[in-house]
């Protein structure tokens, strides 16, 4: 994500390096033509120009505005996984801190009970992490398993929806060990399941692109547009007798055009670990330094902190 305020001039051109060699190339052999061969057919109205650039407008406000939807929907549900791994962690340990007036079971089963499921929980964070950007650095939450749950995970499919699979089942175990209530299930149940819909929701985003003919055709009109440009603008400017400005105008209105373009691209997936998508690792990091101080832990992960501008 990014959050620094000012972007660096090179670092945005490299980015649209394209799209701008284009258009310059274009505006080039346009004024060439027009102002050095006196070949005045080649310029165009500039209604022409303008028509199709308002038809581009709608397509990128469109893309724009569905593009952020998503990229703000996925910030939203991750969100709710911080938030309630938070309730879900307040929930096993007072439930299971109560089981100690009863006697039936003693202080380190039940903090041998509340660190495993705990850490499993983080450990579902880091996997649906890695899972919806396609990663394979299990290792980095094999701290948070035992050897053979973690062996077990790792060649699943969908390792952080066993993950919640083995959660589901260590708490009915809790409850037939009786460190767990015989109704904390009820309560339990509603948000473990939250976790699955959370997942389901982000694979949706990640497995469903916008529309792809909206990706196409932003896409064509832009090339067109740029295309097109210079020759509608070269009449105006060689009247006016400047028409070398045509060359820095036509690039300018394209990079805008083009910037625009890029944002909704890369907003459209919030997942594929770049500069401009949620910081699933540091939201993954808030959850592992919360859950842990909640077990009381005094050793906590550093917090990650934003890098040159950046949040991972």
């Amino acid at each position: 994500m990014i959050l620094r305020k000012i972007f660096n001039p090179l670092a945005v051109v490299r980015y649209l390096r394209w799209e701008l060699a284009a258009s310059a190339f274009l505006s080039v052999a346009v004024y060439f033509l027009y102002d050095t061969q006196r070949l005045e057919k080649v310029s165009l109205p500039f209604s022409v120009a303008a028509i199709l650039g308002s038809a581009l407008a709608i397509f990128l406000a469109f893309r724009n505005n569905n593009s952020y939807n998503r990229w703000w929907e996925a910030r939203t549900i991750w969100g709710s996984i911080i938030n309630n791994s938070r309730i879900f962690a307040r929930q096993i340990i007072a439930n299971a801190d109560s089981a100690l007036s009863g006697g039936k079971v003693n202080a380190g089963q039940i903090e041998a009970y509340k660190r495993e499921l705990i850490y499993r929980q983080i450990a579902f964070a880091h996997a649906l992490r890695l899972h919806l950007r396609g990663q394979k650095s299990f290792e980095e939450f094999a701290h948070l398993l035992s050897k053979e749950e973690f062996t077990q995970a790792v060649q699943k499919q969908n390792t952080p929806n066993y993950l919640l699979f083995l959660q589901g089942k260590s708490i009915k175990n809790g409850v037939k060990a009786e460190i767990l209530g015989a109704f904390d299930n009820i309560s339990l149940e509603p948000t473990l399941a939250g976790f699955n819909n959370y997942q389901g929701a982000c694979e949706r985003i990640k497995n469903t692109p916008l529309l792809r003919q909206y990706h196409f055709f932003t896409k064509l009109f832009l090339l067109v547009f740029m295309a097109i440009l210079p020759f509608s603008l070269i009449a105006d400017f060689h009247k006016m007798g400047v028409p070398s400005m045509m060359i820095p105008l036509s690039i300018l209105i394209s990079f805008v055009f083009a910037v625009m373009g890029k944002v909704g691209e890369v907003n459209e997936d919030p997942f594929e670990n770049r500069i401009t998508d949620i910081p699933m690792s540091a939201m993954c990091n808030t959850i592992e330094r919360d859950l842990k101080e909640m077990l009381g832990e005094p050793d906590l992960p550093e917090k990650y902190i934003p890098q040159n501008g950046f949040l991972f």
